[in-house]
């Protein structure tokens, strides 16, 4: 990247305007508290200890992300997953700095937050997140710097909740075709439907 490449940029684009400057907020107010509550997604990024930055899928039941009583902070269970922990090494070992893309089903809107995690371990806390019949083993915990309402722009022009381009499974080949064909490992075939039933096990 050139050394003036911000300088490039700033001729390239307009500056925004004062209200999306604005509405960027050190906390999470009662329009993102009922966002949050009605969300059963979030993307989570984080940041390495080299600089390298990883983004992972989250779900759960609506509101599985709890927003403290002042706004300053959230709370998010970790579900098993694959083991690999990317995003907790990442937060543990890293600088700490994640941000969250939450989304609704149906609602072009998107709530980010933005800010420094840690790692929680409490039994009697974790407890109560109890979903799926599940404990989970940790929590983060998410100090908000960044908290905003995002633009609608890109889940409209991608259509996501509606139909135009919507692809049906058998488009792609199953989760253990393509996985067995990247590896070049033999892996027992499973139709897609056997995948699903697997994983609604583990969940």
């Amino acid at each position: 990247m050139p050394t003036d490449a911000a300088a490039q940029l700033d001729t390239l684009y307009t500056p925004p305007h004062p209200v999306t400057v604005a509405k960027c907020l050190d906390h999470v107010d009662p329009h993102g508290r009922r966002f949050i509550a009605l969300s059963p997604f979030a993307a989570l990024a984080t940041v390495g200890s080299n600089g390298t930055v990883d983004v992972s899928p989250r779900g759960g039941g609506p509101g599985f992300i709890r927003v403290s009583e002042d706004g300053k902070s959230l709370l998010m269970p970790d579900r098993p997953g694959n083991n690999r922990l990317d995003s907790l090494r990442n937060i543990a070992d890293g600088s700490g700095e994640v941000g969250l893309m939450f989304m609704i089903p149906g609602v072009d809107d998107i709530y980010r937050v933005n800010g420094p995690a840690e790692l929680v371990v409490d039994d009697a806390l974790a407890a109560t997140f109890a979903e799926f019949g599940k404990v989970p083993k940790s929590l983060l915990r998410i100090t908000v710097r960044e908290a905003y309402l995002h633009c609608p722009k890109a889940l409209m022009r991608a259509d996501l909740w509606g139909d135009s381009h919507r692809v049906d499974r058998s488009e792609l080949p199953t989760l253990t075709e393509m996985v067995a064909d990247q590896i070049g490992v033999a892996l027992r075939a499973k139709t897609h439907a056997e995948e699903v039933e697997g994983l609604r096990e583990t969940l």
